[in-house]
């Protein structure tokens, strides 16, 4: 054990001599968490709106205006002609063109259905089946007014009930992406600090001849493995200590469930972020290949196929049969259920077990292979 805690010692010196690594492990997740906590947001609250109006009239002015009042929409720009708008919507100046026909007024006024226009950018989907519900939400409000004003003025009384929806939204009363995706860059942040870092340090030893060194003293090769290991777990837990008082402190997201549990389910998951670290040591010659091998083969893969910003239930069979060998899928479901539902281990169980196998598994081989590299 002496052995061991020595050479952690080591390893710090060796961290402290190097100011890059402080500004890695303490600057860029400070910045990453902020920078990203904003940028992952899609939410949408103020979509530019074309018109053009070709009634001209009172009522297609109220209708423009229930746009406006709805809160999500802003009128940027009335066309005069198809052309017009086609040029709005081309050059991303709006994201919706309404086109109110002729006749809109005098349809209404005489119980006729009138027709009106939507027109969408189609070219990013999901802003623009965001904006087309807003839209249809707000057509379909002022149609019930209409229906109800034309009964009104004509003495017609409905004796048929209606459905008036309570809705309580769980867990993320204000539907805000950004409570939805903090909690997962948390688990991103600690997937950057372990796995990059620790194949990096280890393939920068190879480069300068430091680890042959290290080969040859009376240490033995299970206790170099801890002693290198050790402290990026240690930079890992400080890494997700500053990451998480951000998400609290900065953008207001408590931690509703058990923290011991967190804490526990972090450390099964760092297990296996070292351990891919310490694989990609074995196949890696020099520093730029082994960022080129994390970035390609192992953050890029389980940010598209965890879950963190597509959902798995939406990818193809094959696809979601694949997400079951990426840890991070299992980590985002426990992170997001712990801090924004409360739950613990009783419901989270299958994934935390999963994990923890995982976790050994790969860091069982990974230095089985890091110890054969060393034969």
């Amino acid at each position: 054990m002496k052995t061991i805690l020595h050479f952690i010692k080591k390893e710090f010196h060796q961290f402290g001599r190097d100011p890059k690594m402080f500004a890695i492990v303490l600057i860029a997740p400070i910045l990453q968490s902020i920078i990203l906590g904003y940028a992952a947001n899609l939410d949408i609250y103020n979509i530019n709106l074309s018109v053009f109006d070709q009634d001209k009239s009172t009522s297609s002015r109220i209708y423009v205006e229930k746009f406006t009042q709805s809160g999500y929409f802003s009128v940027v720009d009335y066309v005069d002609n198809y052309d017009e708008m086609t040029n709005d919507i081309a050059a991303g100046k709006v994201l919706i063109g309404l086109v109110i026909p002729k006749d809109f007024e005098k349809d209404l006024s005489n119980g006729r259905t009138t027709k009106v226009q939507t027109l969408v950018d189609g070219s990013d989907g999901n802003k623009g089946s965001i904006g087309f519900g807003y839209a249809q939400s707000v057509t379909s409000s002022f149609a019930q007014k209409i229906v109800l004003e034309n009964a009104h003025r004509k003495g017609i009384k409905f004796s048929t009930g209606t459905i008036s929806p309570e809705v309580r939204v769980w867990y993320n009363p204000e539907l805000r992406t950004r409570n939805f995706m903090v909690p997962s860059i948390t688990a991103l942040i600690l997937m950057l600090t372990t796995t990059l870092l620790t194949s990096l340090a280890i393939v920068k030893e190879k480069e300068l001849g430091t680890l042959e060194q290290l080969i040859v003293t009376p240490i033995k090769p299970w206790q170099m493995i801890i002693g290198k290991l050790v402290p990026f777990a240690i930079l890992g837990f400080a890494t997700m200590a500053l990451v998480n008082s951000i998400m609290i402190f900065w953008f207001g997201i408590p931690i509703r469930g058990s923290v011991p549990f967190y804490i526990f389910a972090s450390f099964i998951y760092i297990l296996s972020t070292l351990g891919l670290g310490l694989f990609i040591s074995t196949i890696s010659k020099t520093q730029q290949q082994a960022m080129m091998v994390t970035v390609f083969g192992v953050m890029m893969p389980m940010i598209y196929l965890s879950g963190f910003a597509f959902p798995i239930e939406n990818m193809p069979n094959i696809i979601q049969y694949v997400t079951y060998v990426i840890p991070l899928r299992y980590f985002v479901t426990i992170i997001r259920g712990v801090i924004l539902k409360g739950i613990g281990f009783s419901e989270l169980w299958l994934e935390t077990t999963i994990l923890f196998s995982m976790g050994v598994l790969i860091l069982f081989l990974s230095a089985k292979r890091f110890h054969k590299r060393l034969e």
